[in-house]
């Protein structure tokens, strides 16, 4: 049994392939360029080893409604070229293969619910936060659709008094988590990388206040049993400490049973590979299911 996977990103594409064990077999990455200049070589490589069954997690948004007639689509990307593609479509009918998409967020709530940091618990939250944010929900051991798919990313948040980009930097809202939270938003606001800005600067009282803001509400709104917090700016670990403190602030006493922070607000076990191995999970699941 050989299964693939597809990491499909705003910036590259990662197919990999494995046994099923999760051995890893093979792997190659793309450019993310526009579909006609880049769909060519994902399904060149997966032809070369041919797999049994495809799992994809992808950006978004997704049509993610197995009932719509747009099942499988991108919808409305800020990637125009890539913009209403049917990519469920495409990929299955011309591999051949049984083949499973998801949010690239929700393949890494899977693996880390199934074998990472949220191992034998039934609910998580995986927020990565990078050039952009969204995050993956599981309740109940289900990774959770709906209208569309948890879109966290554009939740919107109270400002911190002493922002100076209290709207933040995206082109749908004002103040949502993306705009205010992201790599590219500390960028903007502070004329550097973020990875340039020492420990103490207050560009990190900023973040964590509205990242504290995300956990609180994920606290709330679906009880998460743990709180997974991923990608490239999560790479300051400095900042889970000040996450912790400033959730129990917020919170104020009011959820005496979230426990200790530490092990609430946590990072991914399986970084950076959490997405891969949750699309090596999808696939082999689509495979399971044909039989």
């Amino acid at each position: 049994m050989r299964i693939g996977a597809l990491e499909a990103g705003g910036t590259k594409m990662v197919m990999t392939v494995s046994d099923e064990n999760m051995r890893i077999l093979g792997r190659e990455t793309l450019s993310t360029r526009t579909p006609e200049e880049t769909v060519p070589g994902i399904l060149r490589f997966f032809r070369d080893q041919k797999i049994d069954a495809l799992g994809i997690g992808a950006f978004g948004p997704l049509d993610l409604n197995p009932l719509s007639a747009t099942y499988g689509n991108i919808t409305e990307t800020p990637k125009l070229a890539w913009r209403h593609y049917p990519l469920l479509k495409t990929l299955r009918e011309k591999l051949g293969v049984p083949t499973a998409l998801d949010t690239d967020v929700n393949a890494a709530a899977l693996c880390e619910a199934l074998m990472g940091a949220a191992k034998g618990l039934n609910s998580c939250v995986y927020l990565t936060v990078g050039t952009g944010i969204g995050a993956g929900v599981m309740c109940n051991g289900r990774l959770v659709h709906g209208l569309m798919h948890p879109e966290w990313g554009h939740m919107l948040l109270a400002p911190h008094p002493e922002d100076p980009m209290p709207e933040g930097i995206c082109p749908y809202h004002k103040g949502c988590l993306e705009g205010l939270a992201s790599g590219p938003s500390l960028e903007k606001r502070w004329g550097v990388p973020g990875q340039a800005l020492p420990e103490d600067h207050i560009a990190w009282e900023i973040e964590a206040h509205y990242l504290a803001q995300f956990c609180v509400s994920a606290l709330l709104a679906i009880s998460a049993e743990r709180i997974i917090l991923g990608g490239g700016v999560m790479a300051q670990r400095h900042l889970f400490p000040r996450i912790r403190r400033e959730t129990q602030r917020l919170l104020n006493g009011y959820l005496p049973c979230a426990g200790n922070m530490d092990s609430l607000i946590v990072p991914p076990a399986c970084y950076p590979d959490s997405g891969m191995l949750g699309a090596l999970i999808l696939g082999k699941r689509a495979l399971e299911e044909k039989k």
